[in-house]
């Protein structure tokens, strides 16, 4: 039976092979970055030091080297290679490619099977690896840019250890210009100032890097960073709206303003924003920020981002995101308090766990004869006939022990209020012994 999936085929030397191709590494040592993991000392490294390589889930920005470190590995245990994506392969395909591991394995050769966007396979066809996984037909080695904790199947990662690979730094960047002239054996046609932004535009992205390169190396002439500019474009920035990435930024985000870092805040807020971020997610997002971290700490912080939001409706873009970015820095130079936040969470428990009780008769409403009659109203105090406006009765249920919920900070606005509450704590104490 012919299997379609392995990736051993020979191509000529004479046909034309893309530059990525060609510096494609031949073993894991020529692997750039992830010394992590594939080091003497990384998990990977120690498994194949040991012979005893398990399923794995690569878990990575795109253009890191997850296909490549899964054929390598192959390599090195002596297994087939075999690649699927999960974009483009269904039922029918698996199925194909577990009976083809199967016959390989009664032949004595095993399968490492590569699958790429494994998190785009559904629940179903998650569960189909698991019987091949437990009794040897495949090495599964899944690559995923999405969380797997949230994507995969529990029992998939319950027999697969996973493993996250960074995104290349910099430096990695340089060693792959590098490579790519020694086998070239020529310069790259750039200047100093120029390299530098080659290795901005990847931003981390082996891949994209060495298709720039491509169209680099054909040039004749050495260019500035001003002409690499206009012939090339920045690779986009990993940004999906509706995935890890955009959960990431908006802690960053969220995280900044709380901890008072308006420059960090302004640029995790531009990140968003150029990845495609819709403004009024942002406005929303923002507004609950002041809610939760400033509160009574600052009270115009709500008013602040309620106007930035509706300048943002009126103006919309890109003017209007200018009332949100004063909203950001408004808030991340409030005052913080979450003290309100913290109260009312501990409200909710109290009141769920205390959802029965009724509130005091004295300051229940009498407005019937029969509600009178059993004592509805009886020995409220109105308080603005009390001395200091203040009457220190009991509100909570007559069983339940009085909760302590709000506790205002020493910051802002709240100093103000922790007076209040401390005067009104003391005029209670006096009115209980009176």
């Amino acid at each position: 039976m012919s299997d379609l999936f392995d990736m051993g085929a020979s191509i000529p030397d004479s046909a034309p092979r893309p530059l990525a191709d060609r510096l494609r590494p031949a073993k894991l040592s020529e692997v750039i970055g992830q010394d992590h993991i594939i080091g003497e000392g990384g998990p990977l490294g120690q498994m194949l030091l040991h012979g005893n390589l398990s399923s794995l889930i690569f878990w990575g920005p795109p253009g890191v080297g997850k296909t490549t470190i899964a054929r390598l590995l192959a390599d090195e245990v002596d297994l087939t290679f075999v690649q699927i994506s999960a974009i483009f392969s269904g039922k029918a395909d698996l199925l194909k490619v577990f009976e083809a591991a199967k016959m390989r394995r009664q032949n004595g050769k095993g399968t490492l099977l590569f699958v790429d966007e494994i998190h785009r396979f559904n629940k179903a066809q998650q569960d189909g690896f698991l019987p091949h996984m437990e009794d040897g037909t495949i090495i599964l080695v899944g690559a995923t840019t999405e969380n797997p904790s949230f994507e995969l199947n529990s029992a998939v990662l319950s027999r697969a250890q996973v493993m996250i690979l960074n995104r290349l730094t910099p430096a990695d960047l340089e060693l792959l210009i590098q490579r790519a002239e020694q086998v070239l054996k020529k310069p790259a046609p750039l200047d100093g100032d120029a390299r530098e932004a080659l290795l901005e535009m990847a931003d981390g992205d082996g891949r994209a890097l060495l298709n720039m390169l491509e169209q680099v190396f054909a040039w004749p002439e050495k260019v500035n960073r001003a002409e690499l500019s206009k012939r090339l474009s920045r690779r986009a920035a990993q940004y999906d709206k509706s995935g890890d990435a955009h959960y990431n930024l908006i802690s960053a985000l969220h995280k900044s303003v709380r901890g008072s870092d308006p420059d960090a805040a302004l640029y995790w807020f531009a990140r968003m924003l150029t990845g495609g971020e819709d403004p009024r997610y942002l406005a929303r997002r923002i507004t609950r920020m002041a809610v939760e971290d400033i509160g009574l700490a600052e009270p115009a912080a709500q008013r602040h981002c309620l106007d930035a939001w509706a300048l943002y409706e009126r103006l919309g873009s890109p003017e209007g995101e200018l009332a949100l970015a004063q909203a950001v820095v408004f808030l991340a130079l409030a005052p913080k308090s979450n003290a309100v936040y913290a109260g009312f969470k501990q409200a909710m428990a109290a009141a769920k766990k205390t959802g029965s009780e009724p509130p005091p008769n004295h300051i229940l409403n009498a407005p019937t004869t029969l509600m009178k009659e059993q004592g509805f109203g009886d020995g409220y105090q109105y308080d603005h006939d009390a001395e200091d406006g203040f009457s220190g009765q009991n509100y909570f249920p007559d069983s339940m022990k009085r909760g302590v919920y709000y506790l205002p900070a020493e910051r802002g606005f709240e100093r103000e209020l922790k007076k209040r509450l401390d005067y009104f704590a003391r005029l209670r104490q006096k009115r209980t012994k009176e």
